[in-house]
């Protein structure tokens, strides 16, 4: 993980005339990631600035072997009812590494769909916001609690598997499709989710050109729909499946990265409210590197640029039941266009334009950093 940075502890011993220096490594670590956005929107909407999240991480190394892994974050910077503030463990997971192969994990975790909710860090993505897929067809950022088992079988593939609690069907709608149905307090386990994703990585190995790499994934979740907060039980008959495959490619000057998604809900029809049978989306983005070498100089030695554009498609009403008609709103089309100045490789400078087809489209200008 990139934010398990070690605390040292330099013991300073006096000998005579000489100095001896000795270092103690400490079973703790700490680290954090955080955004600062301005939204200029179009239309109606409001211009605001948004101290959007500050997360902070922890970490406790029993052993080589046992470690403990925290993530708590706060957004928009206040808290009460009706504000749309949050504080929340987003992990909480203790890691038993036994093997490369094989190692247990169990806590809260993230569920391994698609790419951003696994690698949400603002200087890994390009945008200001987050691409409306994310949070419309996989809602991020979207974790559970749990167990499960992950590994890693040679150098080209790697997988994760868990038993979480699932989705409140309840909360499902018709236009921001299962985001609502996430427990985030105490999730039931009536009907509990299994979910889980493999990558694979073909240049592993391999003499390909400096700077290649390419990366692709598969992953599922499905749950039943019966599973309300704190062990109750919403009444809710039915369940989700929802199947996504991405990929990554990389080159010296070119990154392109593309996920696609899609969910069936069976029982759409008894939950009412236009709950489509079938959700639907994908994104695809293109980024140029076009900082030149020779202004990575000085304060700005690990500087880099991306000029991208993203394009997202969403449908939360792809099939509905017979005899529902669909909601126009909850099919969604988003061009984003925009650059992405990092001053070092953890702490980004972005802007962008989004075009919006049945969406607000907006303006935006933000700051992000992990540490």
């Amino acid at each position: 993980m990139r934010w398990r940075h070690r605390l040292v502890l330099l013991l300073v011993v006096m000998t005579g005339s000489s100095l001896a220096q000795a270092t103690m490594q400490s079973p703790w670590s700490f680290g954090g990631y955080g955004e600062f956005h301005a939204n200029f929107a179009e239309g109606s909407g409001g211009n605001q600035f948004d101290i959007h999240r500050v997360v902070f991480y922890t970490g406790y190394e029993f052993d080589s072997w046992l470690l403990f892994n925290s993530e708590l974050e706060i957004e928009h910077s206040y808290l009460e009812a009706g504000d749309g503030g949050e504080i929340a463990f987003e992990q909480a997971y203790v890691d038993m590494l036994l093997s490369d192969a094989l190692n247990v994990r169990f806590g809260r975790v993230l569920i391994p769909l698609g790419i951003v909710n696994k690698r949400h860090e603002p200087p890994t993505y390009n945008g200001v916001e987050r691409p409306i897929f994310d949070r419309y067809i996989i809602p991020t950022t979207w974790w559970s609690d749990g167990a499960g088992v992950f590994g890693s079988l040679g150098s080209a593939v790697r997988y994760e598997l868990y038993a979480l609690g699932g989705l409140d069907g309840s909360g499902i709608s018709a236009t921001s499709g299962i985001r609502g149905a996430r427990v985030k307090e105490r999730p039931s386990l009536n009907e509990p989710a299994i979910t889980g994703r493999v990558d694979a990585f073909p240049f592993a190995g391999a003499l390909v050109g400096r700077g290649q790499s390419f990366r692709i994934g598969a992953s599922a979740y499905y749950s039943g729909l019966d599973n309300g907060n704190k062990g109750s039980d919403p009444g809710v008959d039915g369940s989700m499946l929802l199947v996504s495959g991405d990929a990554e490619y990389r080159l010296p000057f070119v990154e392109l990265r593309g996920v696609v998604a899609h969910g069936t809900i069976d029982g759409a029809a008894s939950l009412g409210g236009g709950v489509a049978e079938e959700v639907f989306g994908y994104s695809a983005e293109a980024a140029l590197r076009v900082w030149p070498e020779s202004l990575k100089r000085g304060k700005l030695g690990r500087s880099d640029m991306l000029l991208f554009a993203r394009y997202d498609k969403v449908d939360t009403q792809f099939s509905m039941p017979t005899g529902v008609a669909a909601d126009p709103a909850g099919e969604r089309a988003m061009w984003t266009v925009g650059a992405s100045f990092l001053l070092m490789p953890n702490f980004v400078i972005k802007v962008d334009h989004q075009i919006g087809d049945n969406t607000s489209g907006a303006t935006n200008v933000g700051a992000g950093w992990y540490f």
